[in-house]
């Protein structure tokens, strides 16, 4: 029956290329959580009224996140693909996408953060600068366990983008899915291909939207 609905499918290829998106995605989700969080807390902690107040590294975070979170996925892969080369080694395959990949979505990742740790009551924080915490302590004591749902949901929200990201990327030869749709499915007209990695990558992204749903809901106390 399925052989019939998907006659051009060859299941080791999709299978692969899954694993490919999966590679892809985790790897840069996981890199983009540690440096959209080292980000997110520069453009907080610098800004007007916070504990390390200074517009000009302010000013400079600010400007680079806005950047990078404005160019399109597409034309950032074609920008980077200097430093690709000279870190990756090649612009093919699956290790080829993460430098893009994460440089991507860690400044919109880091928007989010900011706008998580403002969302945590000034009294919380002025208690622990009463109580003589120091700065280190305030980051991983307060800002960061106080904002952790929301830093939870961002990121799942940022991890269903990076699998859109993936798709993209294999446009331009860094396997995966969209690679594999592209391949055979656009350039060799088996639409079947198309049909089939549509439907992994919206099992993809479901099963991250339910992991983070169950996640913010185990840490949330509110």
């Amino acid at each position: 029956m399925m052989q019939e609905l998907l006659p051009n499918v060859k299941w080791n290829k999709v299978w692969e290329a899954t694993v490919e998106t999966i590679y892809m995605t985790s790897i840069s989700v996981v890199a983009t959580f540690v440096l959209g969080i080292i980000l997110g807390l520069l453009l907080f902690l610098t800004s007007k009224g916070n504990i390390y107040e200074n517009k000009i590294i302010h000013a400079i975070v600010a400007a680079t996140v806005n950047i990078f979170r404005s160019i399109p996925f597409i034309i950032l892969i074609i920008l980077l693909i200097p430093f690709t080369k000279v870190i990756v080694g090649s612009m093919i395959g699956e290790n080829a996408a993460l430098p893009a990949l994460i440089i991507g979505a860690a400044p919109f990742y880091a928007r989010m953060v900011e706008i998580a740790l403002r969302e945590i009551d000034k009294g919380v924080i002025e208690a622990a600068k009463a109580m003589g915490a120091k700065t280190s302590t305030i980051i991983w004591k307060v800002l960061l366990p106080e904002s952790m749902p929301a830093l939870v949901s961002g990121i799942t929200v940022t991890a269903i983008a990076l699998v859109g990201y993936t798709a993209m990327a294999g446009f331009v030869g860094a396997g995966g899915l969209g690679n594999l749709a592209f391949l055979e499915g656009y350039q060799r007209f088996q639409y079947d291909y198309t049909f089939i990695t549509t439907i992994f990558i919206l099992i993809i992204v479901f099963l991250i939207q339910f992991a983070g749903d169950y996640v913010t809901s185990k840490i949330d106390k509110r």
